[in-house]
């Protein structure tokens, strides 16, 4: 899903992971379906850290109407990707003080993005076109209520900032989730166990116009349906994604727990 939430894995948690993306589950920059891989660590209770790559494809004229950069013999082919480095630091547990305080959580996506030009912080908005498609930082605060034999649901808000000319965001999320406890009583509750539904409302353009340019009247919100289903004790997970609830996006994630 594309929201932050404040939820954090267990301590020493390390995670490898890949989908399958639509255009519109991304940003403008891939205006196409591509995919992606990573891997995060979660080093410590309060701390976690990521590698992020997307995939590029070589086409004729990409991204901000430009042409020559892809040689033609690759064209249709994914040649190269984009790199990003991510995080999320825990400022306040769940519990702490009174029992229902939320826990908090800030971070940031691509933060440190277009080194080789200063970074994603240093120039961010400038109308390049430039590296650092991802970027963006977040205040993120989740709460959790147990229901008696239904499971576990948690409620989400965030504030989400970036200030790319393609991208501009100073503005709210929320959004929800089920993970399933119910009896085990039954081979299909064993089976329905295993989900975690989940639903967005989350700010982020997607759209290009017909030259590959970036559409400022394109929609800003967008509302996502979700999936997690844990195999194996949560060692392996299956996510999809209905962006706007209806273009399908999916990849697996595997865990090791190192502590």
């Amino acid at each position: 899903m594309n929201m932050p939430t404040a939820d954090m894995q267990r301590d020493k948690t390390f995670m490898l992971g890949g989908n399958w993306l639509n255009s519109h589950a991304t940003v403008p920059r891939w205006w196409y379906d591509t995919w992606n891989y990573y891997i995060n660590i979660t080093l410590f209770p309060w701390l976690e850290v990521g590698y992020l790559c997307m995939g590029h494809k070589a086409v004729p004229i990409d991204y901000g109407n430009r042409s020559g950069y892809w040689v033609p013999s690759t064209y249709g082919k994914f040649v190269n990707q984009d790199r990003s480095f991510h995080f999320r630091l825990r400022v306040w547990k769940e519990g702490w003080w009174k029992a229902w305080t939320p826990q908090i959580l800030v971070g940031a996506n691509d933060g440190i993005g277009d080194s080789w030009n200063g970074g994603s912080l240093s120039k961010p908005s400038e109308l390049n076109y430039g590296n650092g498609f991802l970027n963006r930082y977040y205040i993120a605060i989740s709460k959790h209520f147990q229901f008696d034999k239904i499971g576990t649901l948690g409620v989400h808000a965030c504030w989400i900032y970036s200030s790319r000319f393609d991208n501009t965001l100073n503005d709210p999320a929320i959004g929800a989730n089920l993970k399933l406890g119910l009896p085990n009583t039954s081979f299909l509750n064993k089976i329905a166990n295993g989900a975690n539904l989940m639903v967005e409302i989350v700010p982020g353009y997607t759209d290009v116009k017909e030259d590959l340019t970036f559409n400022p009247h394109g929609s800003k919100y967008q509302m996502n349906l979700g999936m997690e289903y844990s195999f194996w004790k949560d060692y392996i997970n299956a996510v999809v994604e209905l962006n706007r609830c209806k273009y399908f996006s999916g990849g697996l994630i595997f865990k090791v727990h190192l502590k």
